[in-house]
């Protein structure tokens, strides 16, 4: 259901409305600040969002709701979906990188475990 937003123009004695729907506004909008304030102005109000959420509810919030993202897409489209989804990105990038490509990235890995100090 879209709800309409009318928008008034005078020509002389005769008022013309013409209507948009919710979307077509806030886009009007959106257009309007962006032109105004620019694309980093949407970047600066999400950080400082994000920022202020994190303070309120701790880091844990975000675990928990990409937890709960993750079991409902789960619970639509069940685990099968997931593991061709992880194949089809294997062979993606099989097919895009050389030969020797999985060498190399195990080789970091295992630099990086290496480099990771033990906890005491």
């Amino acid at each position: 259901m879209s709800s309409k937003v009318g928008q008034g123009v005078q020509t002389s004695t005769i008022t013309t409305v013409t209507t948009m729907t919710t979307s077509e506004a806030g886009r009007k909008g959106g257009t309007a600040v962006r032109e105004k304030y620019g694309k980093e102005y949407y970047r600066d109000i999400g950080k400082k969002g994000g920022t202020a959420l994190k303070e309120k509810r701790g880091s844990d919030y975000y675990r928990d709701i990409a937890k709960k993202g993750g079991r409902a897409n789960v619970d639509k489209y069940g685990p099968d979906h997931f593991a061709e989804m992880g194949k089809k990105g294997g062979n993606t990038t099989k097919a895009r990188q050389s030969s020797d490509f999985y060498s190399r990235i195990g080789r970091m890995g295992g630099a990086a475990k290496r480099r990771k100090q033990p906890e005491a």
